[in-house]
C-alpha cells in the first residue's frame, strides 16, 4: 500500500527511552514542560515514563507523579512501559492510556533486562497484557532485539516470529519490533515485517529503531514500505537501552518528521516546535545531541534563505 494512503502514528518515547540513559536526573517540572510542548507539536502518543524500580532506573522514579501532574490531555494518548505485575498496578492507578510491554528474542538480553528466560518472560508479559486489556486499556507488546543482539549477534528470524505468533494467538495484535542493538538493515526490516503481517488478519505493526550504526531513518522508511504505521522515536535522538552492550540513540523525532513532511506526509505536525524542544534539551544537558535537523534547520528554511 502506498505510504500516502496510510495514517502514520507518531509515538514519542523521549520522556522514557530518551531520558533513561541520562545521568543527570531531570526535574519533574522540566519533564512536564517538555511533554506539554510535545503535545502542542501534535504527536499522537507520548511515552511518559516506565513503572520500574527507581534503584535500577533513577530517571523514572517520578513516573507516577508525572501522570498525576499531566492529567488526561485532549488529542494525545499517554503511554508507559511496564515490566511486571507491580508496574501494571501502578500504571492502572495512574490511569495510563496505553501500556507498552515486551519480551526479548535474545536469551542473554532477556536475562540482562528482566532476569528471566525468554519463555518465562513471555508467559509473564502475556498474563500482564491480558490484565491490561481486561481493564479496557490499549496494549502494545513488543519483541526486543528483533533484528540482532549486542551480546549474541544475529537473532534467528524464526525465534522472533515465534514470539509474534504467541502474542497473536493470545489475542494481542498491536505488535512492535524493537531494534534494541541497532543492527537492523532495510532489507531485513522489510522481510521481517512482511512475515509479521502474514501472522494473521488485524496485525497492527509498530517499529522502534535505534541509530547505533546510523541506519534508523533508512529502517523506518523500509518499515513504512512494508506497511508499518506506528513509529516510535525520541526528540533530539536521545536514548538507548541501558541493558545492551553498545547503547545508541533512538530514531530522532524531528528528523523523521522532516523526512515525512518532505514526502508529503504528516504536515499537521509542528516541526518548528519539535526543533525548539530539541534545542532546549541540548541547552539543558549542555551538549550537542544526536539529532540533525535541530542543528542544520530544515530544507525549506535553507531554500527560503537563498531566495
Amino acid at each position: 500500500m502506498p505510504a500516502a494512503t496510510r495514517t502514520i502514528v507518531l509515538h514519542e518515547v523521549g520522556p522514557r527511552d530518551g531520558l533513561q540513559m541520562e545521568q543527570q536526573v531531570v526535574p519533574t517540572e522540566q519533564k512536564a514542560r517538555w511533554i506539554r510542548e510535545l503535545i502542542a507539536a501534535g504527536v499522537d502518543v507520548i511515552q511518559v515514563g516506565s513503572f520500574v524500580h527507581p534503584g535500577k532506573v533513577p530517571q523514572m522514579a517520578d513516573t507516577d507523579r508525572l501522570f498525576a501532574e499531566l492529567g488526561k490531555p485532549e488529542g494525545v494518548t499517554l503511554s508507559a512501559l511496564v515490566l511486571n505485575e507491580k508496574g501494571l498496578e501502578r500504571g492502572l492507578a495512574c490511569d495510563v492510556g496505553m501500556f507498552c510491554m515486551g519480551v526479548s528474542a535474545s536469551e542473554t538480553h532477556s536475562r540482562e533486562n528482566t532476569g528471566m528466560s525468554i519463555a518465562q518472560a513471555t508467559a509473564r508479559i502475556i498474563s500482564i497484557a491480558h490484565r491490561a486489556v481486561d481493564a479496557k486499556k490499549q496494549v502494545q507488546v513488543s519483541v526486543q532485539s528483533a533484528f540482532g543482539c549486542g551480546y549474541e549477534g544475529a537473532v534467528p528470524q524464526d525465534r522472533v516470529l515465534s514470539l509474534v505468533h504467541q502474542f497473536f494467538d493470545a489475542g494481542l495484535t498491536h505488535i512492535s519490533l524493537a531494534d534494541t542493538a541497532g543492527h537492523a538493515v532495510p532489507e531485513q526490516v522489510e522481510r521481517l515485517y512482511e512475515a509479521v503481517f502474514a501472522a494473521g488478519p488485524g496485525v497492527e505493526a509498530a517499529c522502534h529503531f535505534h541509530n547505533t550504526y546510523g541506519l534508523a531513518l533508512a529502517n523506518c522508511w523500509a518499515a513504512m514500505r512494508a506497511g508499518v504505521t506506528w513509529f516510535e522515536s525520541s526528540v533530539a535522538g536521545l536514548g538507548g537501552c541501558p541493558f545492551t552492550r553498545i547503547a545508541g540513540g533512538n530514531t530522532c523525532t524531528e528528523d523523521f518528521v522532516h523526512l515525512l513532511q518532505r514526502s508529503g506526509l504528516r504536515g499537521d505536525v509542528r516541526l518548528d516546535r519539535l526543533i525548539a524542544i530539541a534545542g532546549d534539551m541540548s541547552r539543558f544537558f549542555g551538549r550537542e545531541l544526536p539529532g540533525t535537523v535541530y542543528r542544520t534547520g530544515t530544507v525549506a528554511e535553507a531554500v527560503a534563505g537563498r531566495s
